[in-house]
């Protein structure tokens, strides 16, 4: 089957919006775009990210809630700039794909699944298993790196 001339930029467009997405994300709950109550800014630091934490997870024990919010940031933070720059780009994918289905998983439990569909999660995870998939990665580190 022959690629579509908009294969290569729809594939990088695709990598930056999930790259982008994560860290916007990382940022935020950091305070790194501004303080909470401010305009576009969902939490604005970890208290207020881990409020949300703590109700998403409210069917885990409440000890596990605090390290599991570190290692969502941490896997959000890490699989932003692996695709953003285009490192080992299958395996952030991947990794991308089932930290977003966890998500997923957990606001459904906790808040049932319009919540998920509303924030487009099962999107993002579809989207990274979809990323994936594909056979090379134009404009990546992986592409110097795994030539053809």
């Amino acid at each position: 089957m022959q690629q579509s001339k908009f294969y290569n930029p729809a594939a990088i467009y695709l990598r930056a919006a999930l790259a982008l997405g994560y860290l916007w994300l990382v940022a935020d709950r950091l305070g790194w775009l501004g303080t909470y109550g401010q305009p576009n800014i969902r939490w604005g630091d970890w208290e207020h990210f881990m409020v949300l934490s703590r109700k998403t997870m409210s069917f885990l024990p409440g000890a596990l809630v605090t390290p599991l919010a570190v290692l969502a940031t941490l896997g959000e933070g890490i699989f932003g700039l692996m695709l953003l720059i285009g490192l080992f780009t299958r395996i952030a994918a991947i990794g991308s794909g089932a930290l977003t289905l966890a998500f997923a998983i957990s606001m459904t439990i906790s808040r049932g699944i319009d919540s998920p569909i509303g924030y487009s999660v099962f999107t993002v995870s579809a989207a990274s298993f979809l990323l994936a998939t594909l056979p090379e990665y134009k404009w990546s580190i992986d592409q110097l790196i795994f030539k053809k």
